[in-house]
Parts: C-alpha cells; structure tokens; sequence
C-alpha cells in the first residue's frame, strides 16, 4: 500500500474489506504478541458456535467458526480512512494497518482502496 499511495500527494486513503467474516484495524506493529492477545481476546469473547456457551446460534450450516467470525467482523472496523501527507501515510511510529481473518483458516480476501486528494490547497 505504501509504494501505491507513494508520489499521490496530500489526501485521505480510505481501505474496505470486501467480506462479511474479516476487518481492518490500526493497531500495535512492533511485538507480535499484540496481535496474538488480541486475537486471544477476540476468540475469548466470541468462541466457536460447537462451545456450550453459543447453543443460541442459528446459522451453522458453514462450520463453527463462521458466525462467530461475522460477529467479530460487526464488533471491529471493515473500514478505514488514514490521512495522507507528501505521498505518506501518517500512521504512528508503532501503529500498522492490518488485515484480521475471523474464519479458523486463511482465506483470500480482498481490500478495496481510494485516495481522496485534497484539492484545497
């Protein structure tokens, strides 16, 4: 994303997960145990539909992972905006933009970009 957004000026670049079951989100980029308690907390809060705890749940035809995965996709952003100024984007020192698969395997997923130049100036 970095080299695409690179030479584009000052702006906004807004990014969309294009699927029901994953997010986006700004987050700590420096210790990968961030990212493991975080997805910890996550499973934590919304576990499989086979735990006792999510007998409620109607939609399990796909697998026990697949409605707890569309719950944590409503609780987290799908999108993001993140300023743009010289051609970079102003994220903080230790923030990255990540891309959070919900399901229990990988899946392809798709990210729709658009940069939004400011013509103000």
């Amino acid at each position: 994303m970095a080299r695409w957004i690179a030479g584009q000026g000052d702006g906004v670049l807004t990014l969309m997960v294009r699927h029901t079951s994953a997010s986006l989100v700004i987050q700590e980029n420096a210790d990968p145990d961030v990212q493991a308690d975080l997805m910890g907390f996550f499973d934590r809060l919304v576990p499989p539909a086979d735990d006792p705890s999510m007998r409620w749940l109607a939609h399990v035809l796909e697998g026990p992972d697949d409605m707890p995965a569309h719950i944590k996709a409503a609780l987290l952003p799908v999108s993001l905006q993140v300023p743009v100024l010289g051609g970079r984007m102003r994220l903080g020192t230790w923030q990255g933009i990540y891309l959070v698969e919900h399901r229990a395997r990988p899946h392809r997923r798709r990210v729709a970009a658009h940069f939004l130049p400011d013509r103000a100036g």
